[in-house]
């Protein structure tokens, strides 16, 4: 595709929201999604591959997926199938069937620095997991961060507001030493979608309900799949809506119009420490002297989200 459209790489560890995230890029009008990397996060790869082909099954699109890392850089995995369900996509991927895809056999991180270069500052890189990929895409290629024109990511609790732990976001927190690559990288046009950003975002149960109830393949594919999770939200945990951390990155980089508010801080990431680790720690203030190279994301227009949701689930 060409002229006006955007081109997308999203970069997906494919759980519940992920694959939301991107049924709505898929579904954006202008946006061409050139390639998906899959890696270690909510669960193991191979699963996260396997949600990423049963997505694109449903658009019936031939999007290439690379399968990535399998490990954090250097700790142990980490999975958070407890909210997503053991396959990642709320336990329905018994009952659905695979079409005839292949996985593409280039590595993802591989296929992140060939494709940069191919699309050097015309692409934007949507990171909805950990930054394994993209650390390794860095340290394989110092031009790497040149190249990606924008990154916008789902990850880090700017509060330390944590859900992964006291203080650190799960993306983050599943491999610290890969987002202190990515965040001390230089990528010229960094933003960010904290965990905090999330919780006062939330999709009210009203709209949730009602693009639940469409009549479409996309709303059956999404009632099934944020089924267990808005179980959790709504009875468990008594939030006001359904939580969306990863469409919500996905709206910004697929409409920056709907940002209202954003602030541009230096961003580190904690690596050590018995309650630290994988804190994202912003100078909210600018007293470490470095470089205020990302864009926090505070205040979001969340009637033009739902409604980007809305023409997505009605196909």
């Amino acid at each position: 595709m060409t002229g006006n459209f955007q081109k997308l790489i999203i970069d997906t560890d494919a759980g519940v929201d992920d694959a939301i995230a991107i049924m709505m890029a898929l579904a954006h009008p202008t946006t061409d999604v050139i390639a998906i990397t899959t890696v270690n996060g909510n669960v193991d790869v191979e699963k996260v591959t396997s949600n990423v082909a049963h997505t694109l099954d449903l658009f019936e699109t031939d999007v290439p997926i690379y399968r990535g890392c399998s490990h954090p850089l250097i700790a142990d995995p980490v999975h958070s199938d407890g909210i997503h369900g053991s396959d990642g996509l709320g336990g329905i991927t018994a009952s659905l069937s695979l079409g005839e895809r292949l996985v593409e056999t280039e590595a993802a991180s591989l296929a992140l620095v060939r494709l940069a270069k191919q699309h050097a500052g015309q692409f934007t890189l949507v990171a909805l997991g950990p930054l394994t990929n993209l650390a390794v895409a860095v340290r394989l290629d110092p031009g790497f961060v040149h190249n990606v024109k924008r990154l916008v990511l789902m990850g880090g609790a700017v509060e330390a507001r944590g859900n992964a732990s006291p203080a650190a976001e799960f993306n983050i927190y599943a491999d610290p030493e890969a987002a202190a690559i990515v965040f001390g990288a230089g990528f010229p046009d960094l933003w960010m979608l904290s965990w905090e950003a999330t919780l006062s975002h939330p999709v009210p149960w009203s709209d949730y309900d009602e693009l639940a109830q469409l009549k479409t393949r996309r709303a059956d594919f999404f009632r099934k799949i944020t089924s267990h999770t808005a179980t959790l939200l709504r009875e468990d945990y008594g939030y006001p809506g359904f939580l969306i951390p990863d469409p919500l990155a996905a709206a910004v980089a697929l409409n920056p119009d709907l940002i209202i508010d954003a602030q541009q801080l230096p961003v580190s990431v904690e690596i050590v420490g018995e309650h630290g680790r994988g804190l994202t720690s912003v100078d909210w203030f600018q007293q470490s002297g470095k470089p205020a190279s990302t864009h926090i994301v505070q205040q979001l227009d969340m009637r033009q989200v739902v409604e980007m949701l809305h023409q997505t689930i009605a196909g």
